[in-house]
């Protein structure tokens, strides 16, 4: 019979010029007190020395898959879902790391609540010092559709969920060039609860000109998108379904505002016809 130790857990590090900062979560992973790791680093597109640095590591448990060209993070993510072995699976962003306990307390808190999918709490780090995230921020478990469609409640570096949750959830839609996580979470919840383990396992490093938060201008405009989306399923309850359009006017209308105020008429009005096509499209 196997145990907990045996479980195989698959580690995916979606990583573009960040050499340095991708071997020290690299780093972070292989110091784990779990052993039966598969890390799988998906270099989407590097220019820099990213791959002669991870080539050089003398770990087996490592592997590198590589993009000729930049895909984005979906793209880069869905393919180390497609290569793992693992029987649990987790996620990793090249510029944060995990303290050495975190996929033994998460798998087993896992495992011992029968979770398809749960996360652990987060040090958050900027500019070298510790910050506390905002009341409105604060990790929650259980059901939370109506709250994770205000903003993601989930965190890609501190999630483990299992292989069958991949195969009823999906993966990341490579449509969407930011916000792909919080179109995930949402599926996931329409489906799962997400389990919290209340221990600081994961360290967020913010305030990088690289990160998509920073990127990106306007970032509801990709939650729109997914939500526009999200009301095109058949399979959404009622109560689902008034949560979603409900945010998504609120959303839109800040979001078109904000448009007209900064003389971009063409995009207020793309905005507009999208959501008027998914409300018509999603009455019951």
């Amino acid at each position: 019979m196997r145990t907990e130790a045996d479980m195989l857990v698959s580690v995916i590090i979606p990583t573009r010029d960040r050499a340095g900062l991708v071997m020290r979560a690299v780093a972070s992973v292989l110091a784990q007190t779990h052993g039966a790791l598969d890390v799988l680093v998906v270099d989407d597109g590097s220019t820099d020395d990213t791959q002669d640095r991870l080539v050089r590591l003398d770990d087996s448990r490592v592997r590198l898959l590589r993009h000729d060209r930049p895909r984005g993070v979906s793209a880069a993510r869905n393919a180390g879902l497609a290569a793992a072995r693992g029987d649990y699976l987790a996620l990793l962003d090249s510029d944060d790391t995990w303290l050495p306990t975190k996929v033994e307390r998460l798998l087993a808190f896992a495992r011992a609540n029968d979770y398809a999918i749960c996360q652990n709490q987060e040090i958050w780090m900027r500019d070298g010092k510790r910050v506390n995230p905002g009341r409105d921020q604060r990790k929650m478990a259980g059901d939370f559709f109506e709250a994770a469609l205000v903003r993601c409640l989930v965190s890609p570096s501190s999630v483990l969920f299992s292989r069958e949750f991949v195969e009823a959830v999906g993966t990341f839609d490579e449509t969407l060039p930011a916000c792909e996580d919080y179109d995930l979470w949402l599926r996931a919840l329409l489906r799962y609860p997400v389990g919290l383990l209340d221990e600081w396992l994961t360290v967020r490093y913010g305030g990088r000109p690289d990160q998509l938060s920073e990127a990106f201008i306007g970032m509801d405009l990709f939650r729109i998108r997914s939500m526009a989306k999200l009301l095109g399923r058949s399979d959404l309850t009622a109560w689902h379904r008034d949560c979603i359009r409900k945010e998504l006017q609120r959303k839109a209308a800040v979001y078109v505002r904000g448009c007209l105020k900064n003389d971009r008429p063409e995009e207020a009005g793309r905005v507009r016809e999208l959501v008027a096509g998914a409300l018509a499209a999603g009455e019951p």
